[in-house]
């Protein structure tokens, strides 16, 4: 057993690690924070003549203003079916249509929905998290199986150290991410 296969087991931790990683991140793009940003709309799907499409995919999402989206569908029979998925997806916004495209406008965040998605911004981190932990929980049993098969013990142990210290690093850096975004929810 050599010990390049400890090393492999290090190196696929830490790639589910930061996969978990990028999933926040995108995941806080989609959480709004009070000004018009587009990609709040990622997440919302719309029956694109009987299949669910994302809406960025039928559709330009631009911000004119801080305060204001505008939704122009390439086709024009969809802006119906844009409104019902918007008001589906409880973003908390109240399309309004001129036949040509949608327009939303941003409300201020009231304390109340503030709070609620610093919640799910929390929800989200600690998803994150559980992500994190579980590579690190397969890491450790995959060193451990090298172990039995011939590694050396203060090889392994070795690597299970430096797969602790990988898992505080991401932690922190989900602990960041979330700080930042709870800052940005909550700045008036």
């Amino acid at each position: 057993m050599d010990i390049s296969q400890a090393k492999e087991a290090l190196n696929v931790a830490k790639g589910k690690m930061q996969k978990a990683l990028e999933h926040l991140e995108a995941a806080m793009i989609t959480i709004r924070a009070g000004k018009a940003n587009p990609s709040i709309f990622n997440n919302v799907v719309i029956d694109y003549y009987g299949a669910p499409t994302p809406l960025p995919q039928v559709s330009s999402i631009t911000s004119p203003d801080a305060k204001t989206i505008l939704i122009q569908p390439w086709d024009k029979k969809m802006i119906a079916p844009i409104e019902k998925a918007i008001m589906a997806a409880n973003l908390g916004f109240t399309p309004q249509n001129n036949g040509e495209h949608v327009r939303i406008n941003i409300p201020p965040l009231t304390e109340e929905r503030r709070k609620e998605l610093v919640k799910q911004v929390k929800g989200e981190g600690e998803t994150a998290r559980i992500s994190i932990r579980n590579a690190r929980r397969e890491g450790v049993e995959l060193i451990k199986k090298y172990q039995k098969d011939g590694l050396p013990e203060d090889v392994a142990k070795d690597n299970e150290n430096e797969l602790q210290k990988l898992t505080d690093t991401f932690n922190k850096k989900t602990d960041e991410i979330i700080e930042k975004k709870e800052k940005e929810i909550m700045t008036v």
